[in-house]
């Protein structure tokens, strides 16, 4: 693993905020300031590849980078906001609604939080 892949492991696992690689680059500029932002992608790749990292993807919106920890996200329609949800363990369950074996899984939860919620409602929408 490269100074650069453990760092960017590091930084990513110690988040709880699901940094973009954008974030991750900013970040790891303050420890190595030369780093370029294809360095950050191509590691972010390699990690995810591996399993070291989850992915979180979410139309129209870039790419967020998590621990692989078991739980799950809450997604604002609005905003885009991610935040953690624990559900607990649901693979017997899909399982059995599948039919089949699964792998793994991810959910992702839409809905509106607190402040697209008050937005709206001040708007009337």
């Amino acid at each position: 693993m490269t100074k650069y892949e453990a760092k960017i492991l590091e930084l990513v696992t110690a988040s709880r905020s699901h940094m973009t690689a954008e974030q991750v680059f900013d970040e790891l500029r303050k420890t190595y300031p030369t780093v370029v932002l294809a360095t950050v992608y191509n590691n972010l790749n390699r990690l995810w590849s591996a399993g070291a990292i989850r992915k979180i993807s979410v139309e129209g919106m870039a790419d967020r980078y998590d621990r692989i920890e078991r739980h799950d996200h809450l997604v604002c329609k609005r905003c885009g906001r991610l935040a953690d949800v624990d559900l607990g363990d649901l693979t017997a369950q899909l399982e059995q609604a599948a039919g089949r074996s699964i792998l793994s899984y991810d959910l992702k939860l839409m809905y509106l939080c607190e402040e697209c919620r008050n937005e709206a409602q001040e708007k009337g929408t």
